[in-house]
């Protein structure tokens, strides 16, 4: 798969079988594990050759005589990995959707399914927060990290963010603080005697999220609570975790991993309760950058440069 090059062909849609759901598509991003899947190194491979693409809306144009879930009209959103939504229609069984509420915004309902549910479940999943409680996270700006700052902000809990320094850092730290960050720090600080003070006002977090590995985990990690838990579901450095094995012995941490794609049970009810923080306004789609699908080289250029915090989003 190394070298491959992404094309864009017309493919005749397929006959409706009576399991069958015939969907339009509106919308649908580039995430990092869609670039994964197209260079060969993500642990799921579709079959080649593969349409790419496993987030995205749609709207439903005809249904078979046996579809119950959703009618013509309905949005829909992939319910598994591998749906291939760079399209801009297409067939597809009735077990592989979900129906999502046509009344949230496009880019909302579009970016929905991977980062808002992954930042919801690690949330939820890994240690007992409560209002007051603080996490820390890096990546802090990713779609990810910016579901987690929006969604801890309802729930009553703090976030501390790490973001990488790069030239326009008060830009982007006066974005992540209008979401609801409580403090946006770069990696350089993390390291600094400074943070003691940072933790006079917020209490040491229970919870770590990693997206990035090497040093910034290391130091995310020396700032835990005893017992408390790192969770990885990213590593933007391609370095390894490491561990000071005090932290073992002497804080009892925790080291464990999450995968979005492996999570499958309770999904349709995250999706609701996210929906329903949306119509709220506590959470809103991250920041976008709308791309014509004809235009999907420059997207997947755009995607994969570094400090690139504007998620491409397809419109088809």
């Amino acid at each position: 798969r190394a070298g491959l090059r992404p094309l864009s062909t017309d493919l005749s849609v397929a006959k409706l079988g009576e399991s069958d759901v015939h969907v339009r598509m509106l919308a649908a991003p580039i995430n990092p594990a869609d670039i994964n899947m197209i260079q060969g190194t993500y642990a799921i491979l579709s079959e080649l050759p593969a349409v790419g693409g496993n987030e995205g809306v749609g709207q439903v144009v005809e249904v078979g005589s046996r579809v119950t879930s959703v009618k013509p009209g309905d949005w829909v959103v992939p319910a598994d990995t591998g749906l291939g939504t760079w399209r801009t229609e297409a067939v597809f069984p009735e077990e592989t959707l979900l129906q999502v509420p046509s009344d949230i915004p496009l880019l909302c309902a579009a970016t929905l399914s991977v980062n808002p549910c992954t930042a919801y479940r690690m949330l939820a999943d890994f240690e007992t927060l409560r209002p007051g409680d603080s996490v820390i996270q890096n990546g802090a700006n990713s779609g990810v990290g910016q579901a987690v700052i929006q969604i801890a902000k309802a729930s009553g809990i703090r976030t501390i963010n790490v973001v990488r320094d790069r030239p326009d850092l008060p830009k982007l730290v006066e974005r992540l603080m209008s979401l609801g960050a409580d403090h946006v720090i770069t990696e350089e600080m993390l390291r600094k005697p400074d943070m003691k003070d940072l933790f006079k006002s917020i209490p040491k977090p229970r919870l770590a999220l990693n997206c990035v590995g090497g040093k910034s985990t290391t130091e995310m990690l020396r700032h835990l609570q005893p017992k408390g838990t790192v969770v990885t579901y990213g590593g933007m450095a391609k370095q390894p975790v490491m561990v000071p094995v005090s932290a073992f012995i002497f804080k009892d941490v925790k080291l464990r991993g999450f995968w979005m794609t492996q999570w499958k049970k309770d999904q349709m009810h995250s999706k609701l309760s996210l929906c329903e923080l949306v119509r709220k306004g506590q959470l809103t789609a991250p920041a976008c950058t709308e791309v014509p699908l004809e235009d999907y080289r420059t997207a997947l250029e755009a995607s994969i440069k570094p400090f690139t915090s504007s998620k491409q989003i397809l419109v088809l």
